[in-house]
């Protein structure tokens, strides 16, 4: 299917790994320009050489950036005035019960994940609706519907933005731009790996038996990267112009049934 992406340029943040590495890959195959944000230089140098060996005749840029940091917001606003499409995907909110947080850091992750999305919306929404068009796609989590006590941070987090996108989404076409909330469930990237051997090596003394701790999900595992990355292309292509202000979740219906796994 051709997205019709040539030409266009989309600015992914969280890009280097995870989900963010897994929308770029998916913009930039179907010839989609892109600029890639992260915090780590490292990793931003290995995902712009990996996709480059696969899409070469498109323009990718690097920026390292810490987004929680407003300033990082409008010298990237001010840099790239002209995109496209935003994929706002940077930002990991911490586990834990309400007691388990304290206020620093629930804020430092809220300045990363919440405020972060919120002034990349800000900044490059003025400049969309100053050309007439535009996608922002807002990767959000489920945890805004499945409400676990235990991921109480990112439930409110999560929540908070998948309702931001939604109120945004629901105007937004007056100025030509579409705003969409992705809400993934569990996904296998790094960090989740990392954090499901730690538990498979506290429940059972053997970290690498660790893919069993996902049998209970759907179909016996986590969604992919490549899963949600494919979905962020199509939602942000022509073929989805009539979307927005809508929240697509990708948990193969954990978060729509009552009852927990």
């Amino acid at each position: 299917m051709d997205l019709k992406f040539a030409g266009k340029t989309a600015l992914i943040t969280g890009a280097s790994k995870g989900i963010g590495r897994a929308a770029a890959d998916a913009l930039a195959l179907e010839g989609c320009n892109v600029i890639l944000v992260s915090r780590t230089a490292v990793d931003l140098a290995a995902a712009k050489e990996s996709i480059a060996r696969k899409a070469a005749k498109i323009r990718i840029d690097t920026v390292t950036a810490d987004l929680s940091d407003s300033r990082s917001v409008v010298r990237l606003a001010a840099e790239f005035p002209y995109i496209d499409i935003l994929v706002n995907n940077a930002g990991a909110i911490p586990g834990g019960k309400l007691l388990d947080i304290n206020e620093e850091t629930w804020r430092k992750a809220w300045d990363l994940k919440v405020f972060g999305y919120i002034n990349m919306c800000r900044a490059f929404y003025a400049l969309m609706k100053a050309r007439g068009s535009g996608v922002i796609i807002n990767v959000t989590g489920n945890a805004a519907q499945t409400h676990d006590p235990e991921y109480i941070c990112g439930v409110a987090g999560n929540a908070a933005l998948t309702a931001f996108s939604q109120s945004l989404g629901s105007v937004s076409p007056r100025d030509g731009i579409r705003v969409i909330s992705v809400n993934p469930g569990p996904v296998e990237t790094e960090r989740l790996v990392g954090l499901m051997k730690k538990k498979a090596q506290d429940r059972t003394g053997d970290a690498e038996n660790w893919r069993e701790l996902f049998k209970p999900l759907p179909f016996g595992r986590a969604c992919t990267p490549e899963e949600v990355g494919t979905m962020i292309g199509f939602l942000a292509s022509e073929h989805c112009s009539y979307n927005s202000g809508s929240v697509v979740t990708i948990d193969a219906g954990v978060s729509a049934r009552s009852f927990n796994f």
